[in-house]
């Protein structure tokens, strides 16, 4: 990589919107907390990210502790979003914070109500594709329908970052990736890097585990 390179890639980390945080120079010990929640995180080609998630139907002392581990979770791996699959939880619940100074959201069976006509293209990054960053394109604002932890129904008005985050997530519930919806040449240099990667964390330069997967096979 050269030098012109690294500083688009650091750039480019300090601007991803989507899902996730990530500032370069971290400290030792942010740094070991981020890699442990993403091992904990359900990475790309795991199968519950590709399945639609189940509605909730208790709303117990079990979900809020689903969820305050889910919030747990997403700000050790510095993210602004996650959903339950990614938490290994295959229920439509979702937590985000896009304001490190307010109260994280936790959205149960969030419903999109309505979405505005003008679009805005964004980069965006996810915690179960960490280095991943593709352009996606989304409604501008959104009105969402869903439960708190107690069950009683709300509605929020998002728009910006708010709303980009919330459609992210809601992707995840119903099974869908940002590779998805990236443009196809974007999509296919993703994958080639997650084949990758795959490669060199088997120390080979074959395929890797994920290559065999009919997910990346059919993408590329």
């Amino acid at each position: 990589m050269t030098d012109a390179d690294e500083s688009r890639e650091i750039a480019v980390e300090e601007t991803v919107e989507g899902e996730v945080r990530e500032p370069v120079g971290l400290d030792p010990e942010t740094a070991a907390r981020r890699e442990r929640a993403l091992a904990e995180i359900r990475q790309y080609g795991d199968p519950i990210l590709r399945a639609r998630a189940t509605p909730v139907a208790r709303f117990d002392d079990v979900l809020r502790a689903e969820a305050e581990r889910m919030i747990a979770l997403m700000r050790d791996a510095l993210g602004i979003g996650l959903a339950g699959p990614q938490a290994g939880l295959a229920l439509r619940i979702v937590v985000y914070q896009i304001d490190e100074e307010a109260e994280p959201r936790v959205l149960v069976n969030p419903e999109l109500l309505w979405r505005s006509e003008e679009l805005e293209v964004a980069e965006e990054g996810c915690l179960s594709l960490p280095g991943v960053h593709v352009d996606v394109e989304r409604p501008l604002a959104v009105r969402v329908r869903a439960c708190d932890l107690s069950g009683e129904p709300f509605e929020i008005a998002a728009e910006g970052l708010e709303a980009r985050v919330i459609q992210h997530e809601i992707d995840h519930l119903d099974g869908v990736l940002i590779l998805d919806r990236a443009p196809r040449d974007q999509r296919r240099a993703a994958i080639r890097q997650l084949r990758e990667r795959a490669a060199a964390a088997r120390g080979d330069q074959g395929g890797g585990v994920l290559a065999g997967q009919g997910e990346l096979a059919s993408s590329s």
